[in-house]
């Protein structure tokens, strides 16, 4: 998701609604909002000039407090041309970002990369082109979206990860966002953006893997990440392809699922940790890990399953979802069983077998170790 893909969404959006320009949009109410015509329209162009905004200048803590005025838009084409040229921004400031930086955007941890903020953006402009279009009593199928770029395809992988992907991706999008209907789903009433999780660490940041990312992770792409030499790993292109399972299935949850380790000094990334689901009734959740073997005897892990268990202690904190972590290690892995030693976990079983049971009641002996880290009592 980056600058092409807006240009596209303003594009296709600039084509359907200047072929209506000579309608009466104020007097117009848009679809199933609250606005008419003409603010759903200056809506667009609000939108695609605080995500450039936001992502050029970076802040942390809030949105840069900065409105444009189309008090001047005299007509329909005026306020066309504005959203021509507020969308040429946002793919101008998307094209030059760095992968790696982070701006504020309030859902659902408080910040978005340049892939987040492109999202949104074609969201915006395709939504609100359909809420006009609906409005004006056109045919549906005069806002349904391009193919060939897959947009509403990676919106909802990107945006919607925790929503079961449908066969039509273009009515799945319109009804995660209250504007249609699906069989056997219940109508959606409320939503929000959900935009990858990042944690924070010494020298790495782990950056949460959104279902895009994992597919493309789980084929033998990158995941749009940058490597060093050697990766990603078997593993980590395993774990993505459980990741792309689980959003498959509907039953996916960002926050618990994989993250790949990127390092602050040159944004490469050296490997991959993750949870292998949501926390259990107990309130445990076993943890994974890799890295790339030039990576490796550098601490990079330890730190990582450090920031991971900080992160998951104040979520039980919190939220109480959450009371342990586990990890099953090979006998053989001394490395690993070093990282988990290091991190406060204690060995819990000597025998602990394949088919996650101790080798006793596996019925046989078991080749890993399992370790355990207490949250809270």
């Amino acid at each position: 998701m980056g600058g092409e893909q807006v240009r596209a969404a303003v594009e296709h959006c600039l084509a359907v609604l200047g072929a209506v320009a000579d309608r009466e949009w104020e007097g117009t109410k848009a679809g199933r909002l609250d606005w008419n015509c003409r603010e759903t329209a200056e809506h667009i162009a609000s939108d695609l000039i605080a995500y450039a905004g936001q992502l050029a200048g970076r802040p942390t803590a809030r949105y840069v407090p900065f409105e444009i005025d189309m008090a001047e838009c005299e007509n329909n084409a005026d306020l066309l041309e504005v959203i021509r040229t507020t969308g040429v921004l946002l793919t101008a400031v998307v094209q030059t970002t760095p992968r790696t930086v982070r701006a504020f955007h309030p859902y659902p941890f408080r910040a978005a990369d340049r892939e987040g903020f492109a999202a949104m953006g074609v969201a915006e402009v395709l939504l609100h082109t359909h809420d006009i279009v609906e409005g004006l009593g056109l045919p549906a199928s005069a806002a349904v979206p391009p193919a060939g770029l897959g947009l509403c395809e990676t919106v909802l992988a990107r945006l919607f990860p925790h929503v079961r992907p449908g066969d039509d991706a273009w009515a799945t999008l319109l009804w995660a966002t209250g504007r249609g209907d699906l069989p056997d789903r219940a109508p959606v009433t409320e939503w929000k953006w959900s935009n990858p999780l990042h944690i924070d660490a010494e020298r790495l940041v782990l950056q949460g893997v959104h279902p895009a990312a994992a597919a493309d992770l789980a084929e033998g792409g990158t995941g749009g990440f940058d490597w060093i030499a050697g990766g990603p790993v078997d593993g980590t292109r395993t774990g993505a392809g459980l990741v792309f399972q689980a959003y498959e299935a509907g039953v996916h949850r960002p926050e618990w699922a994989m993250f790949v380790l990127v390092r602050k000094e040159d944004g490469l990334a050296v490997g991959a940790l993750g949870y292998h689901g949501a926390p259990d009734e107990e309130g445990r959740v076993e943890i994974g890990y890799d890295l790339v073997e030039g990576a490796r005897g550098h601490g990079y892990m330890t730190e990582a399953v450090r920031a991971l268990a900080d992160w998951a202690r104040e979520r039980g904190r919190e939220r109480g979802d959450v009371r342990s972590l586990f990890a099953v290690v090979d006998k053989s892995n001394l490395p690993s069983q070093g990282v988990v030693s290091r991190t406060g976990f204690e060995k819990v079983s000597d025998d602990w077998g394949d088919g996650g049971q101790t080798g006793e009641q596996a019925g046989e002996h078991g080749e890993h170790f399992a370790y355990e880290l207490r949250l809270r009592a």
